[in-house]
């Protein structure tokens, strides 16, 4: 494929707001999951919270998309310099001709669970939803995507993916397809979503929720810390010249395995990296750093480690970033995405946080500690139920 300039990238998670709250935790190790305070029944588990949330509304021209998942929206588009980015690529190629394609697991459900627990009485013997939460737009899968499109004034086709944990790696691809076809010119591309209770007792219901903080790869893995996270990046044609970082390849694949395991010699796995190698036309040793979907349920990371090691030569640095910002669902493909970049830039490739040693079963490539080195190439992984998997693949401009 073509590659791609990426013009412009943000993330905002638990460990703070915009690229450079993400580069100095990972270089300090200093993870964002503390005990879990979200909501009036917490359950015991660690979670990746985004702090202030709760406090700060849209603006009140938007005020009819306000909930916890837009205002984490709104939060993550004002950092490292998209604003101006996205205003470029309007006033470039006009509003028409700019993209706008988010990955998101849950949206504003939050908003839908607390109206139906505020229900009241209608006066015609049923109920209905409560007058601050009577808003159409916050109560369907759109919500997230509507909602940008509003607040950057972009016109071209909006869409919402949701292959769950790897909807916002998806985003991608989609832009990809969508640019060179001709369609547009540009995209913003990202993923957001928030705690709530769907997200919380879904998987604490699936048993795949630890007590303690997640251990990716660690041989007493017990199941995942979940987190709430927003990120977004420009893509736009690579123009003469420049040197920003570039998409270099995607892939994907379904499982078509099972609802919620992988397949357990890891196919689609391998098969979606393949694919991304494949699209770059680079080896698969010339990759310098793979940041893992590394959930730390005891499945997925044997699985996911064993496809890594049928691919990769032992000299490949892998490591799982969860156990800094937990599982984001569907804003994880976008985050991880920005730790690749972020390692392309500035040379960190990061390991693996809480995990005390590394599981025999799960292969050389697996890394505890940060390294430091200058990178080609840096992968992505995410991995979502039924199978749905995504490969991204980032270099230096050549």
């Amino acid at each position: 494929m073509p590659p791609l300039a990426i013009r412009a990238y943000t993330a905002t998670t638990a460990l703070g707001d915009g690229r450079q709250a993400q580069l100095a935790a990972l270089h300090a190790r200093r993870g964002g999951l503390r005990r879990n305070d979200f909501g009036t029944a917490a359950l015991d588990t660690w979670i990746g919270r985004v702090d202030g949330l709760e406090d700060a509304p849209l603006p009140a021209r938007w005020a009819q998309w306000d909930c916890r998942n837009n205002r984490l929206a709104w939060r993550a588009l004002q950092h490292d310099g998209l604003p101006d980015a996205v205003a470029a690529a309007r006033a470039r190629h006009g509003a028409e001709r700019v993209a706008i394609v988010l990955g998101t697991s849950t949206a504003s459900i939050g908003a839908t669970e607390d109206a139906y627990a505020r229900r009241e009485d209608d006066g015609a013997g049923g109920t209905r939803f409560p007058a601050d939460l009577r808003r159409p737009a916050v109560h369907q899968p759109h919500s997230l995507a509507g909602f940008v499109q509003q607040a950057t004034g972009l016109r071209g086709p909006c869409v919402t993916v949701a292959t769950a944990c790897s909807s916002s790696a998806k985003v991608f691809a989609q832009a990809a397809r969508l640019l060179q076809a001709g369609v547009v010119d540009a995209a913003l591309v990202g993923g957001v979503d928030t705690l709530c209770g769907s997200v919380l007792y879904g998987f604490n219901a699936l048993g795949l929720v630890s007590a303690t903080p997640c251990r990716p790869f660690d041989p007493a893995r017990d199941g995942l810390s979940l987190g709430e996270a927003g990120g977004f990046a420009l893509l736009e044609r690579v123009a003469p010249g420049e040197r920003a970082p570039q998409l270099r390849g995607y892939g994907e694949s379904s499982d078509a395995h099972h609802m919620s395991a992988p397949h357990p010699e890891g196919l689609g796995a391998r098969i979606a990296m393949q694919q991304a190698l494949q699209r770059a036309g680079v080896e698969a040793a010339a990759v310098d750093y793979l940041n893992l979907h590394g959930t730390a349920t005891p499945a997925n990371d044997a699985v996911e480690a064993r496809a890594v090691a049928a691919l990769f030569p032992d000299t490949l640095h892998a490591g799982s970033t969860k156990g800094w910002t937990g599982h984001t669902l569907g804003a994880a493909g976008i985050v991880e995405a920005v730790f690749a970049l972020l390692a392309l830039q500035h040379g960190l490739l990061p390991g693996t946080l809480n995990s005390a040693s590394v599981d025999p079963a799960c292969g050389p490539q697996l890394r505890l500690d940060n390294a430091a080195r200058p990178l080609r190439y840096a992968m992505s992984n995410s991995f979502g139920f039924g199978g749905n998997n995504c490969v991204l693949l980032f270099g230096r401009a050549a």
